[in-house]
């Protein structure tokens, strides 16, 4: 059987308590749960924009993936959810910031609505 080694850092919001992890480590694999624009000490979503709020969302993530031992670079898979596909070249524009110089698959869609009311979502998968 696979051991699965949650991933717990202060640097990155906390879970909500008995619902998620914010990562898990399976088989040198690190699997990240979804991560908003939310600032880690005042548990708030950023001001501005959803540039300011997809900044936040990797930051975030490449805190929760350093808890794993990983980094952004080693991501493979991205998935990004938006409120509004009109949000679509705005994200992208600060999302072509990051991940390195061979990015990741990546799927993005447009959903209804996400946690706290916020516009976009992201959540990734990345090797050890």
């Amino acid at each position: 059987m696979t051991t699965k080694t949650p991933v717990l850092t202060d640097k990155a919001p906390k879970p909500l308590p008995g619902i998620y992890s914010q990562a898990i480590i399976a088989n040198g694999v690190v699997y990240c749960s979804g991560a908003v624009g939310m600032d880690p000490v005042t548990g708030a979503l950023v001001e501005g924009d959803v540039k300011a709020r997809t900044h936040q969302c990797i930051k975030n993530l490449t805190a929760v993936l350093q808890g794993a031992g990983t980094s952004i670079d080693k991501v493979v898979k991205v998935n990004v959810f938006l409120d509004d596909m009109a949000n679509f070249a705005e994200m992208n524009s600060v999302y072509t910031q990051y991940w390195g110089d061979v990015k990741p698959c990546r799927t993005c869609v447009a959903v209804k609505q996400l946690p706290l009311g916020t516009d976009v979502e992201i959540e990734c998968t990345a090797v050890l």
